[in-house]
Order: C-alpha cells, then structure tokens, then sequence
C-alpha cells in the first residue's frame, strides 16, 4: 500500500468521524427526524455534493449512527460483564443493568436514537442485527452460564408455553445454546425487556414526582429481576 493511498485513508476516517460527530450534535438538537445532510455539511464547511461521497443520503448516516451506538454500549456492556465474571452471575447481571443505565445516561440522545420512537420513513437494514444483538446476547449468556453450572434456581411450577412461544425461544436457543430451556429463554427476555423499559422511563422523565430518583427502585428491581431468571 503506497503511502500516499494511506494518507487519504486516514483523512477519509477522520472526516467520517467528524461527520458524524456533527450528525450526532444534529441529533441532540433537532432528534433523528431533523437530521440533514445539507446542514451537516454546512456546520463542516462543506459542499453537500462533497458529504454524499461519505454518505449518499440521511438514510446511510443514521444507519451508521445507530449501529456505532448499539456497538458503544455493547463494548461497556461486554467489558463489564468480563470484569465481573470471577464474582458469580448475580454479580455479571448487576454489572451489566448499571452499565446499561450510566451508558444510557451519558449518551441519551444516542440512546433515544436505537431505543427510542422509529424515524418516520427509516427502515433499519440488515447491516445494524449484529451490533443491536449484543447486549441481549450479553443478558442471555449469563443464563445459559448458570443454567450450564447447574446453578439456577428454577421455579417449582412453570406452565407449559404456547406454541408460538415455543417455537419463538427454540429458535433463539438454537443461536445462544440448544439446550437452554424454553423458560429460561423467556425468563432472561422478560429480564431484558424489564431492563430496558425501566432506563427508558427513567431517561424520559416517566418517574418524575414518584420513583425520582430512581437508584433505590433501580437496584431493587434489577435483583428481583436475577430471582426471576434464578441467578444465585
């Protein structure tokens, strides 16, 4: 590779970078459905026929915002849980909820933009599944982990599952490990799901006057959720 292709390698990273460095100020001001290209590349000092040689429409840019949040997250999420993987998987699910939590916190516009309301018009491609698949990956792992030790507590009674579900947890097991039970699949999910909605409410004021601030709910609710998926 001559020096001179590397060079304008380094320089097409770097205005990408300030691309969407800018896109992601846009998003703090105007949200994903006022973002522009046009304005973009005016903040830059750029002639929009130069930015769509790095993006070719508003479309192409969002996606590549999303999937640098979902994978930013991911990063946290992940090195967290490895940092709290000798301290059992009680400590690796708490380590992940708070890390989901300050991450949202930290980046809320960013957050907004994956977990928030759809952008009219905007079509999710198939390019952002790897990177969005991370974290609930992460979640389901230490299931799987402490369903393969032998170290759940599983719940006395469990009713059979419809078989939409059935088939809906099969496959997913199929992904993560074939012989994670269906329950525990929807156990983890519910887990999930309570994870998420509970940083959602709280980033859009949803607790305000009632469970604000929400650190004693949070913690609370983040060890009711690991009795539910039955982490020791």
């Amino acid at each position: 590779m001559s020096a001179s292709r590397t060079a304008r390698e380094r320089a097409r990273a770097e205005l990408t970078r300030e691309i969407k460095d800018e896109a992601r100020r846009q998003l703090a001001v105007s949200g994903a459905q006022g973002l522009s290209l046009r304005a973009v590349a005016r903040e830059l000092g750029m002639v929009s026929s130069a930015l769509y040689r790095y993006f070719a429409s508003r479309d192409e840019l969002l996606t590549a915002l999303i999937i640098d949040a979902y994978s930013a997250l991911a990063d946290e999420v992940e090195a967290a849980d490895r940092a709290a993987a000798t301290a059992g998987f009680r400590a690796r699910w708490q380590a992940i909820c708070r890390t989901v939590r300050a991450w949202a916190t930290a980046h809320p516009h960013e957050y907004a933009l994956v977990y928030g309301s759809p952008v009219p018009g905007y079509e999710a491609p198939e390019a952002t599944i790897a990177s969005a698949t991370r974290v609930p990956i992460a979640i389901m792992a230490i299931a799987r982990d402490a369903h393969e030790a032998g170290a759940l507590a599983a719940p006395a009674h469990e009713d059979p599952l419809p078989p939409v579900l059935t088939d809906q947890t099969a496959r997913i097991a199929a992904f993560i490990a074939p012989d994670i039970p269906g329950h525990l699949i929807v156990r983890g999910a519910v887990a999930w799901t309570q994870l998420f909605g509970m940083v959602t409410f709280e980033l859009f004021g949803q607790y305000a006057n009632a469970l604000d601030p929400a650190d004693a709910f949070f913690d609370h609710t983040v060890d009711r959720m690991a009795d539910l998926i039955g982490l020791p």
